[in-house]
């Protein structure tokens, strides 16, 4: 068991550079049982001292010498893959002779970095490392911050991301680091948190479209840093009266963060379409830190720009975030639900989906031609429609993982998002139903917009909507799926919002039947009245061509075939119907005055 431990105590600084690198090669390569906590721990540091006295004196009494920095740091990694080896990584003096010699070796990138990952690993696996690392006698936030902004390689914004993201998971332990990451320059200096991130998300989307390795891991790690921030920070200066109130994400905020929305958009706008799934990181960490900046009155102009579309009418008037496709074509969603393309009997080919490929494309393209011009998102000369692009994604999402009438709660459903996200449906596609409610909630013009995507006038009723093979039939299951409860809710949330907040006009445009069970979980019990029409929605309650619709079901109701009886069977109906009733008065279960034969009788009505 100390076989690692002697092998490497028996060098010397005389010991060959080739022995001393099979001895470290061998710790690297040892398995987790061969050596046990004790030894573990002494092997560790005895390397990092042995590191930290070549770093001091050039290595003449030291068993390494700078050549030998990375491999060894990789044997102390490879130790620290064991909490018990991390828990020796994370003293206060071990963190700071690693950041130390992360320094000392900027020029070799190698050790650099792995000295930071063995930094990272030891807070990954032991919680108090995260308090330890940035203590003031260590230094490590200042050393991450400084590393995130001076880097410029996927590679290294990953390692400082990973760094930032884990010292700030914790509100309580890391408050006055978050505050003082937020609060060290004022919004729109160079030195401002929210520039610095923004700055890399820009280069990391280059990045991610030359298909860079490590740019996808590098920003999903900036993206969780970032939602960090944007949890926990407006909490920490939340300065309203009510203190003992419970506040959830998007209850608070700080125009201190504002600056972060549109590099957040524009990221949002211009990651490319993802394969085999269409929802996976970083563009789901995006989401995450979107729905938690309100629509506040400095930032409506972001989340809406004026020039986007004309907001008034729920059809995109020009061309979406920079698309090179016409307006009719912006406009596709529409059609995607009507009667053309909506039949549950139109099979595959009818399959509207390629309309939010060309559009997810076409923001792909002038991504890349915006991004070429200018790194600032405010140069941009594009506007980001947010709903659009977040329709797309829904839409494209839910088709990819319920395609055709397939049931939310067949099992293939729940296979097919764990084998390729190692995710539930619920925690990938719950968020950016989560986003379209707030959107929705907070602007008029996109309840317009996403009610004529997804419930156009033209809405083909003569089946079942619950049953189409589109985006419509597939929230409509999924209001009563049983395995994915989390997404349930949040469609049930996003078509309220859709339709004004109102019962009636929801139950209206989708049948009560379709939303009985969401509207009783939000305390409506029984079946909400019609709208009196002060709604926006102006619910329909009869199709174009004038036939009504069912209140239940939200079909065209269907006209009741004419009964073709001859005299005698009418006669014998009658009887038989008198009888009846008869029975029902002399059993008590009617008064007198209530059947209707004998009223019928009395008024003449019957011979």
């Amino acid at each position: 068991m100390s076989k690692f431990l002697n092998a490497y105590t028996a060098l010397s600084p005389t010991t060959s550079r080739s022995e001393v690198a099979d001895v470290l090669q061998s710790i690297t390569n040892a398995l987790p049982l061969q050596i046990d906590d004790v030894k573990r721990g002494e092997l560790i540091q005895t390397i990092i001292d042995d590191l930290t006295k070549s770093n001091a004196n050039g290595g003449k009494k030291s068993r390494l010498t700078s050549r030998d920095a990375a491999p060894a740091l990789q044997a102390v990694k490879s130790l620290g893959k064991n909490p018990a080896g991390s828990e020796v990584i994370a003293s206060s003096a071990n963190l700071s002779a690693l950041i130390a010699l992360s320094r000392t070796y900027k020029d070799d990138l190698e050790a650099s970095n792995e000295a930071i990952r063995c930094i990272a690993n030891a807070m990954l696996l032991v919680e108090g490392a995260r308090t330890t690392f940035i203590q003031k006698q260590v230094g490590g936030g200042e050393f991450a911050l400084e590393l995130l902004e001076k880097s410029g390689i996927p590679e290294r914004i990953f390692l400082a991301s990973r760094l930032l993201f884990l010292s700030t998971v914790s509100m309580l332990s890391a408050g006055d680091f978050i505050k003082s990451l937020v609060e060290a320059k004022p919004p729109g200096h160079p030195g401002n948190i929210t520039e610095i991130v923004g700055s890399k998300l820009e280069v990391l989307t280059k990045a991610i479209l030359s298909s860079a390795k490590f740019a996808r891991e590098a920003m999903t790690d900036l993206l969780k840093f970032t939602f960090n921030l944007l949890l926990h920070y407006p909490k920490l200066v939340d300065d309203s009266s009510n203190k003992n109130e419970v506040k959830v994400m998007g209850d608070c905020w700080s125009d201190r963060l504002d600056g972060i929305l549109p590099y957040l958009l524009r990221t949002f706008n211009t990651l490319p379409p993802s394969f085999p799934a269409p929802l996976v990181s970083p563009m789901t960490h995006v989401i995450h830190s979107l729905i938690t900046i309100p629509v506040s009155p400095s930032l409506r102009n972001v989340w809406f720009p004026p020039n986007t579309n004309n907001r008034g009418s729920p059809i995109p008037s020009s061309k979406p975030s920079g698309s090179s496709e016409s307006s009719s074509k912006a406009s596709r969603p529409s059609s995607n639900s009507s009667s053309q393309a909506g039949s549950p009997t139109g099979g595959p080919s009818k399959d509207p989906k390629p309309g939010a490929f060309d559009r997810a494309w076409s923001a792909l393209a002038a991504g890349r031609r915006s991004l070429s011009r200018s790194s600032s998102p405010h140069a941009s000369s594009a506007p980001v429609d947010v709903l659009l692009r977040s329709y797309d994604l829904l839409d494209v999402s839910l088709n990819h993982y319920m395609p055709g009438t397939v049931d939310p709660d067949d099992v293939s459903v729940r296979d097919k998002c764990r084998k390729e996200t190692d995710q539930t449906l619920d925690d990938v596609m719950t968020p950016l139903a989560v986003l379209i409610t707030k959107l929705c909630q907070a602007d008029e013009g996109s309840r317009l917009r996403m009610r004529e995507w997804i419930l156009p006038e033209d809405l083909d009723r003569t089946s079942p909507l619950e049953g189409r093979a589109d985006l419509l039939g597939r929230l409509l299951r999924l209001l009563a799926s049983v395995h994915h409860a989390k997404l349930k809710n949040a469609v049930g949330e996003m078509l309220y919002a859709v339709c004004d907040s109102d019962a009636s006009t929801l139950a209206s445009y989708v049948g009560y039947g379709n939303v009985a069970g969401f509207l009783f979980n939000k305390g409506i019990m029984g079946a909400p009245p019609p709208p009196r029409g002060s709604s926006g929605a102006s619910a329909p309650t009869t199709t174009p061509s004038g036939v009504p619709i069912n209140p239940i079901t939200g079909v065209a109701e269907k006209p009741a075939p004419p009964i073709e009886m001859s005299d005698e069977e009418k006669e014998r109906e009658a009887e038989k119907l008198f009888v009846l009733f008869d029975r029902l008065e002399k059993t008590g279960a009617i008064p007198k005055e209530s059947n209707p034969i004998r009223k019928a009788i009395q008024e003449g009505k019957l011979g």
